[in-house]
């Protein structure tokens, strides 16, 4: 959650300076941008923040909520990721804990 907090409070700074820094211009709708925009559209930032523990990184769905128009409801950013994150590890532990129970009767 702190890189999900810093790349909120930090994004536009960070899509400006470095981005244009570091990289050249490029395609600007590739395959991969119009994933990401076709689910912004469709779900929003509860979308975003559903997928980013399990397929995205936190930095990485942190930085796609600021960029695609999420960087003014930056508090509504952070609450949705910290509440999917709390939900998917809680889904996670749930089901790593018992299917090593079923993966251990299974063995003897």
């Amino acid at each position: 959650m702190t890189t999900v907090i810093i790349i909120t409070y930090s994004g536009d700074g960070i899509r400006e300076k470095i981005f244009k820094k570091f990289f050249k211009k490029k395609k600007l709708f590739t395959k991969k941008n119009r994933q990401f925009v076709k689910i912004w559209r469709k779900y929003g930032l509860e979308g975003i923040a559903f997928l980013t523990p399990i397929l995205l990184s936190p930095p990485g769905g942190a930085l796609i909520a600021v960029v695609l128009g999420g960087g003014n409801e930056k508090k509504k950013i952070i609450l949705h990721m910290l509440i999917w994150s709390v939900v998917w590890s809680i889904i996670t532990t749930y089901i790593f804990y018992y299917s090593g129970d079923s993966v251990r009767s299974f063995l003897k």
